[in-house]
């Protein structure tokens, strides 16, 4: 290692340096390798120059953004963590770069998520086809089709991959490490991989349908293999499942799971009928109608006047503020807008929401409280701006901006004091970002348009 500084150092007899101190306004560098021998260019200019040429790189690269309206900073800011999320070599996006910090300090909410989730997928494109990072786009959707043709132990899909695509990813338990503030086990891998979350088929039609809507065509082969997915999972839409949450509590019956199999269906239906494709569309026609109507009856509580989280009970969650966004339910419906106002009862916060209400539902499977949800504010943003409440929508926006660290990122929960937890920053909780602000920018602006979805 070497050591360039401003600051009085300490060598042993061999020379190597093994103490310094800083003063105010001093500094330090490190290079660790050898040292370079002489005549060769000093390491540090060639720090120098790396420098220079990483600012240049991430400087050309922003400068392809499209986006120049409200809250540009913070929104390329995401852009920029979901474009290093991103993997060079395969296109695929993993949801995090770190494993098992706490969703609750000292609990056992502990995750690994080093790898690429199929429910970012359709997010993903949509950000990255909003903000002109077309060459993300296409390496992304090149990685999806890749999938394809898996064979999943639950399905034509898996939930979850390693980025290379890889199928197994064998949760284990490192007993040995304490964990962040004692939280454990520290977990990596992630058993997720073997549940059934039957949410993933809408999520990847619907990246399929953004594809061919700002990309090319789909091949006669990629055609064949939605219609082999779509006939499976007309036979299985009705399956229990463990849901977008990927709880531990058992399989149920959940709304967001029914919704985006909707969303499968409706989403093949635009595609067949934009690009003139084959297949038996009446029959997806029925499935969609029939999934649509099995939400509406059983999936709606009177009482409460709001659809519940699963079928049979009352509780709430706050996935169901995907339905105005994926264009199940219009934004201003009456049905709507009082599940909007229960959720605001039960689940938020100021501006802050929670998943569901742990501490009642149980549905997890897990001991234990968490925080509120960040994605899910920033959903609740963007519905509020889609029922017109542009105000309010701005107002609480702006508030969740606060939250950010230094840097602009965001983990994938937030402590009633503000303190982030879970894996950080995670890719989920800066599409939802995205997604609101570009939104709400157009809305404000007056330009809003039908583009989405």
């Amino acid at each position: 290692m070497a050591l360039y500084s401003t600051a009085a150092l300490e060598q042993d007899s061999k020379g190597v340096i093994s103490r310094f101190t800083l003063q105010a306004s001093e500094k330090a560098t490190f290079i660790f390798g050898g040292i370079r021998p002489k005549g060769q260019q000093p390491e540090m200019d060639l720090v120098d120059q790396r420098f220079q040429q990483t600012a240049r790189f991430w400087k050309s690269w922003v400068a392809k953004s499209k986006y120049k309206g409200r809250w540009r900073e913070t929104v390329l800011r995401s852009a920029l963590l979901l474009k290093l999320l991103i993997s060079r070599k395969y296109g695929s996006l993993i949801a995090a770069p770190t494993f098992s910090l706490p969703e609750n300090i000292g609990g056992v909410r502990n995750w690994d998520y080093r790898f690429t989730w199929l429910r970012d997928a359709a997010f993903t494109l949509y950000a990255l086809i909003r903000l002109g990072f077309v060459d993300e786009a296409e390496a992304f959707i090149g990685w999806l089709k890749g999938r394809l043709s898996d064979d999943a132990q639950r399905g034509p899909l898996q939930v979850v991959y390693a980025i290379d695509g890889r199928l197994q990813l064998d949760e284990i338990a490192l007993e040995h490490l304490s964990g962040y503030e004692n939280s454990r086990p520290v977990r990596i891998g992630n058993a997720a991989y073997q549940q059934l979350q039957l949410d993933i088929y809408g999520e990847m039609m619907d990246s399929i349908y953004l594809a061919n809507k700002y990309g090319d065509p789909i091949s006669y082969a990629g055609w064949q293999e939605v219609q082999r997915m779509l006939e499976w999972l007309t036979r299985n839409w009705r399956r229990p499942d463990e849901g977008i949450w990927e709880v531990r509590g058992g399989a149920k019956e959940f709304l967001h799971s029914r919704l985006m199999c909707w969303v499968a269906f409706d989403r093949a239906l635009r595609l067949a009928q934009k690009r003139s494709l084959s297949g038996p569309l009446e029959a997806w026609q029925r499935t969609r109608d029939e999934i649509r109507a099995e939400i509406f009856t059983n999936f709606w509580d009177e009482h409460l006047q709001s659809f519940v989280q699963s079928k049979g009970t009352k509780n709430l969650d706050a996935s169901v503020l995907l339905m105005p966004l994926v264009r199940f339910i219009s934004p201003v419906d009456p049905m709507w807008l009082s599940t909007l106002r229960a959720i605001e009862k039960r689940l938020v916060e100021d501006t802050l929401v929670r998943r569901y209400e742990v501490e009642h539902t149980q549905v997890d499977g897990l001991p234990g409280a968490e925080g509120s949800f960040t994605a899910c504010s920033f959903w609740y943003v963007e519905c509020l701006a889609r029922a017109g409440q542009l105000e309010k929508a701005q107002l609480l926006f702006e508030k969740l901006l606060g939250y950010a660290n230094h840097l602009g990122l965001y983990s994938e929960e937030l402590g009633s004091n503000g303190r982030h937890l879970g894996n950080f920053p995670q890719a989920f909780t800066h599409l939802a970002l995205i997604s609101a602000a570009t939104y709400l920018d157009r809305e404000l602006s007056g330009t809003g348009d039908a583009t989405w979805r």
